[in-house]
């Protein structure tokens, strides 16, 4: 068997708005927005250099369908440089760039091949004796088992599955294409090239059976380092390295507020506990969310500050490091005493509004109102699974906080 190495990349999701942060920080979701380019440029140069012998997508090229063909322009720009490098693209059509999804095109370079929708197709490199099996969605939503209705392995051959899916569910994805382990090994090949869940992570071994993650982080529940996977493949052994190709990230921090702990105190803790989160950045830009919680007695002052204490906050984290930008504050901070107080006052209100759950009925009527809301953004900003950039209990509590320090002030 010849020896190769080829590159599994998976969830690109080029386009993607970052709408979540553009309601909040257009200026930041704009760095996203680039960095997602960039990460797909990282790549691209990872491949030329490392003469890889050929490069796999699985799933979600793109966001969704295009407002105008830039993104377009700029895959075909980068897959050309891997065509010039005498580099094959073979890549599949995932949820968010299902057929029924994208209405707009560009003519890609002939380097690349895209598995057909309606029934599993395979692709052949007959000098590398190396066969690609896959099959791209259709529709937006595949709930059948695509798996099984792959062909048999090509005998001497090293053998490639490529698929869109879940597996047996991946929270917080979507169960498309689902299937079981069993179902991949059962076709028999050396290396099933998963996409569709963005963490990375090593299913199987033998068969290696692997989910790369996508190349870029697109969400506060998207952190940690992005990339991709590199492939060797020496004598009918496999050997792999993660590429990593993301250019900004995502973080979360917890400060516990005590009884004595006025402004200027929360924001020193916040200094503090910033130092392994700037290591952690490995240079890159840093979206932060900063949990604020616990009791004080200086609970309504700091509350009234309202914007002006965000961005204090923000100031602290700068004075950490000049590249991390609040992605959002979440202030948990109840008075001495008040956080089981009942009754129809104000005690009474912050008791109900610093309740961790939402009832049934308030997440069934709040998701309702989101779906009109959705359906009046303009330019399909709505479309995603997020529309307003949070889930539904995420967006009340942000309601909850704002009622919080309105009480305060009025207080």
């Amino acid at each position: 068997m010849t020896s190769f190495r080829f590159i599994h990349a998976a969830d690109l999701h080029l386009g993607s708005p970052f709408q979540g942060l553009a309601l909040k920080d257009a200026d930041l979701a704009d760095l996203f927005v680039e960095a997602s380019r960039r990460a797909f440029s990282a790549l691209v140069d990872e491949a030329v250099a490392r003469k890889v012998d050929f490069f796999i997508v699985a799933g979600d090229v793109y966001d969704g369908d295009w407002k105008d063909n830039k993104i377009g322009l700029f895959f075909n720009r980068e897959v050309a440089r891997l065509e010039r490098a005498g580099i094959p693209v073979f890549l599949l059509k995932g949820n968010h760039d299902a057929e029924s999804v994208i209405t707009r095109t560009i003519m890609l370079p002939k380097n690349v091949s895209e598995f057909p929708t309606a029934r599993p197709g395979t692709f052949r490199l007959e000098h590398l004796k190396v066969a690609l099996h896959g099959q791209g969605f259709a529709e937006r939503s595949a709930n059948e088992n695509l798996a099984l209705n792959y062909p048999k392995p090509e005998s001497g051959w090293f053998n490639i599955g490529v698929l869109h899916t879940s597996l047996t569910g991946r929270e917080p994805h979507a169960p498309y294409a689902p299937c079981s382990l069993e179902d991949l090994r059962s076709r028999g090949y050396d290396y099933w090239a998963l996409g569709h869940v963005h963490d990375f992570e090593i299913v199987a071994e033998d068969p290696l059976i692997v989910f790369p993650g996508n190349i870029q982080g697109r969400s506060i529940r998207e952190q940690g380092a992005k990339g991709a996977l590199l492939v060797t493949v020496e004598d009918g052994r496999i050997s792999h390295e993660r590429l990593i190709t993301d250019s900004a990230r995502f973080a979360e921090m917890n400060i516990s507020v005590e009884s004595e702990d006025n402004a200027a105190l929360i924001l020193r803790r916040l200094e503090h506990a910033l130092d392994p989160l700037v290591e952690a950045m490995e240079g890159r830009p840093l979206a932060l969310r900063v949990r604020i919680a616990g009791a004080s007695r200086f609970r309504n002052e700091i509350l009234a500050r309202g914007e002006d204490f965000r961005d204090e906050v923000q100031a602290a984290c700068h004075r950490g490091h000049a590249d991390i930008w609040l992605e959002k504050l979440e202030l948990r901070i109840e008075a001495e005493g008040e956080a089981s107080s009942g009754g129809s006052g104000l005690l009474g209100l912050d008791g109900l509004l610093s309740i961790d759950g939402f009832p049934a009925e308030l997440i069934a009527e709040a998701e309702a109102r989101i779906a009109e809301i959705a359906a009046r953004l303009p330019g399909g900003a709505g479309a995603g699974d997020l529309p307003l950039g949070d889930a539904v209990d995420v967006l009340l509590a942000e309601a909850r906080d704002l009622l919080m320090s309105r009480a305060a002030e009025a207080g």
